[in-house]
């Protein structure tokens, strides 16, 4: 007869399969890490070793100087005053109509919800085209306005469905009881739903951010005065004109030139994507739970 304060669960062994699982996940988690870390090293490396070609993920003759030369220029703080005023507007805006629509259209009693949902996701398959878009946002007079950058685009299709599909596993009996309390259909989603709606919310609004934050595309079609670049925009700029290296003092003539330039490169994409990064940490413990309850039903 076993004493009741014994302990009487099996101990894990540590088999071969599990060593083998052990090493894929190492080896997976490397390969995701190295274009970053090799990023980070060439950003931070001496001029002789980069010539060299010897940095690989770890940085050799470290030095600052590719990050004083970026951040030295003024033209990166405009870009990343205006891809912050950016991320942060489309994020806001993004959210509240992914809200009310999600709600809205994960109600039983909504009339047409069948056709409206239709037309939303008709829209993530087919789309009229840059043509038509970029018509579209020059007569409505967003042209070389920022407002271009997330006006247009203010929902996204995939964020809706997760939305919906977590607002309709509520129990109806939440509603039902604010509204015998006399609780109108704003005052449900504001007081009951929203409050319930915390993980979820944090999600689609981190989903939201990155895609803002990472944008180029829009900002190269319909943004034409440099003050008004954003980041992504004047990276690619740098990076296809070489304007940091030539502006900034690096007047090296021949192979130096590309090995310059590569390295401020390399400092510009760290500049670029350390901070959404930083972002995650926060937003950690309710990514996983929101896109779980969201994606629970279709």
């Amino acid at each position: 007869m076993k004493n009741p304060g014994t302990k009487t669960g099996k101990k894990h062994k540590f088999t071969m399969g599990m060593a083998v699982l052990y090493f894929l996940l190492t080896a997976l988690v490397f390969i995701c890490l190295y274009p970053f870390l090799n990023v980070l090293a060439y950003s931070l490396s001496g001029y002789n070793a980069v010539l060299s070609g010897d940095v690989t993920f770890y940085p050799i003759e470290f030095t600052l100087d590719a990050y004083k030369q970026i951040l030295g220029r003024a033209q990166i703080w405009i870009a990343m005053r205006v891809t912050i005023f950016v991320t942060l507007m489309g994020t806001a805006i993004g959210l509240v109509l992914t809200i009310f629509a999600a709600y809205a259209l994960s109600r039983k009693n909504l009339p047409g919800k069948k056709l409206l949902s239709g037309l939303i996701l008709f829209t993530m398959y087919f789309s009229g085209g840059i043509i038509p878009t970029f018509l579209v946002v020059k007569n409505l007079g967003m042209y070389d306005s920022l407002s271009s950058l997330y006006i247009p685009q203010a929902i996204n299709v995939f964020n809706f469905i997760v939305m919906r599909t977590f607002f309709r596993q509520l129990p109806e009996s939440l509603e039902e009881a604010a509204k015998i309390d006399g609780a109108s259909d704003m005052g449900v989603l504001l007081k009951i739903v929203l409050p319930l709606s915390v993980p979820i919310i944090a999600t689609i609004g981190l989903f939201y951010a990155v895609q803002y934050w990472n944008s180029y595309f829009d900002a190269l079609i319909y943004i034409q005065s440099p003050d008004k670049f954003t980041l992504q925009l004047r990276l690619r700029s740098l990076l296809f004109a070489d304007e940091l290296n030539n502006a900034g003092g690096g007047n090296v003539e021949g192979i130096g030139t590309q090995v310059m330039t590569q390295s401020l490169k390399m400092a510009c994409v760290a500049v670029s994507t350390i901070p959404i990064l930083l972002v995650y940490p926060w937003l950690q413990k309710y990514f996983v739970k929101g896109v779980m309850l969201g994606s629970v039903k279709g």
